[in-house]
C-alpha cells in the first residue's frame, strides 16, 4: 500500500516537472530572460537542461534539449513506478 502511494508521488512529480519544462519553453518565446517569473522557472529547469545541452548540440536555431529532458523524465517515472508497484 505504501509503494502505491510512492508510485503516485513519482508520477505526480514527473507530471509537474514536464509541465515546468513546457512552461519554460513557451515563456522563452515571449518573455525577457530577466522577467521574475521566467527567471524563477529557469532556476528550476536549467540545472536539468544544462547537462543535456553539453552533450546534444543545437540544430540551427532549434534546441532539442527540453524534448530530450521530457522523454527522460517520463522514462524514469515509468521505470520507478514499475519497480515500486512490483514490490
Amino acid at each position: 500500500m505504501v509503494f502505491v502511494g510512492l508510485a503516485n508521488a513519482v508520477n505526480l512529480l514527473a507530471n509537474f516537472l514536464t509541465i515546468l519544462v513546457l512552461i519554460s519553453v513557451i515563456l522563452s518565446w515571449f518573455m525577457s530572460p530577466y522577467h521574475p517569473l521566467r527567471a524563477a522557472i529557469d532556476r528550476i529547469v536549467d540545472p536539468m537542461l544544462n547537462p543535456i545541452r553539453r552533450v546534444v548540440p543545437t540544430a540551427g536555431m532549434f534546441d532539442f534539449s527540453p524534448l530530450i529532458l521530457i522523454i527522460l523524465i517520463e522514462f524514469l517515472a515509468r521505470v520507478l513506478t514499475s519497480i515500486l508497484l512490483s514490490l
